[in-house]
């Protein structure tokens, strides 16, 4: 009887080690404002893509549960040999120094473990390096201390414009504060986006948490990645390199919206931008 209650107990007890960090963490990501950062927040954020959710996944059903469950053994461990192995309890202490079947077991399981890890993560890096067909495909390039963004002509665009942080005098009811910025990235939702990333400088690096999305912005290189956003929103997120003395300042915004309000927003950033352009070049043809 005892017997079974103590297998009872022990199957309880790694049920819970895998349920409860999993269960925990999940929670703590949807207690996330999603697509912007969350006071006091824990855990990833809410993740809006393919790409992000199987990470969001991978993190909170695999890696959570197998990192509690070690921690866990570990810290039993080490109270039963505190208790087991003291001095009162053992006055003449062992010599033994080898015991090679338990030196297998703590080499194999190490490993069988690592292998268990690998097989979701590659599938999960080859869909986050793998590129699908576009709809949409933005540049963006990274300068000390600013984004620069170029629609491609071929795509309804052939205009660029860059995207720089609002000063707090600047702030409108809504905005957020080292976030906000004077002109917003559109992006159609459930669309792919294509992203080719470069840098004018220093090595920056494009990340957007909601989207899972980080890829380093190097000069002389052309670096891609994607993203689908499966709900309309905005999203924020900033450079992830240390660039220079305004590396804090320089904050990413993409905006999702519907197929219809992106066709209406870049016939007017057209007008918008591609005037300011031909502004820009007369002033310096001028000089």
């Amino acid at each position: 009887m005892f017997n079974v209650n103590r297998q009872m107990l022990t199957r309880g007890a790694l049920a819970a080690a895998v349920a409860i960090p999993a269960t925990l963490f999940a929670g703590f990501a949807l207690a996330q404002v999603e697509g912007q950062p969350t006071p006091g927040g824990l855990g990833l954020p809410n993740m809006v893509t393919p790409v992000g959710l199987g990470t969001q996944q991978f993190y909170n059903m695999v890696l959570m549960p197998i990192i509690s469950f070690i921690a866990l053994f570990v810290l039993g461990l080490l109270v039963y040999v505190s208790y087991r192995f003291n001095e009162q309890k053992n006055p003449i202490p062992s010599k033994l120094t080898h015991n090679t079947p338990l030196e297998i077991v703590w080499t194999l399981i190490p490993v069988l473990i690592l292998l268990f890890i690998s097989v979701p993560s590659l599938r999960l890096l080859a869909e986050q390096v793998e590129v699908p067909e576009a709809s949409v495909t933005l540049k963006v390039t990274g300068n000390q201390w600013y984004w620069s963004y170029k629609y491609p002509e071929d795509q309804g665009g052939g205009f660029g414009f860059d995207q720089m942080m609002k000063p707090e005098s600047e702030l409108q009811p809504g905005d957020l504060r080292l976030l906000s910025v004077d002109n917003e990235a559109l992006v159609p939702v459930n669309e792919v986006i294509a992203v080719h990333i470069t840098s004018n400088d220093v090595i920056h690096a494009f990340g957007v948490p909601a989207f899972g999305v980080r890829m380093d912005a190097i000069p002389g290189r052309l670096n891609q990645t994607w993203f689908k956003i499966e709900k309309e929103g905005v999203y924020y997120g900033q450079c992830f390199f240390i660039c220079g003395k305004d590396h804090a300042y320089m904050p990413i915004v993409i905006r999702a919206v519907s197929r219809e309000k992106y066709n209406e927003w870049l016939a007017q950033a057209k007008q918008k931008f591609a005037s300011a352009d031909s502004r820009v070049r007369v002033a310096a043809q001028s000089h």
